[in-house]
């Protein structure tokens, strides 16, 4: 009775404590990279939140490119085209 007892709170400690990947709070679109140091955070949702981390300690925002899910960019308008007239057309 003694042993399978041990070997379950075994079992059990041993999922408690076995290492975990780290949480996904940290991997938001944007980081702070602080300038005191080598140290920087990805766990900002917004650029203005980013920026009100900083703006008091010192570094600067960037967006974070381990981010997988950004939207996609507008397609290309390509060249505008003047619709001012030369003197030259009339």
């Amino acid at each position: 009775m003694r042993i399978p007892a041990f070997v379950a709170l075994t079992l059990v400690a041993v999922t408690a404590f076995a290492p975990r990947p780290a949480a996904a709070a940290y991997d938001l679109p944007w980081c702070a990279f602080f300038s005191d140091s080598q140290a920087y955070s990805c766990a900002y949702r917004s650029l203005q939140e980013c920026w009100a981390t900083v703006l008091g300690i010192g570094g600067y925002c960037r967006p974070n490119y381990r981010y997988g899910s950004y939207p996609p960019y507008p397609p290309d308008a390509g060249p505008r085209r003047s619709k001012r007239r030369h003197p030259a057309d009339h």
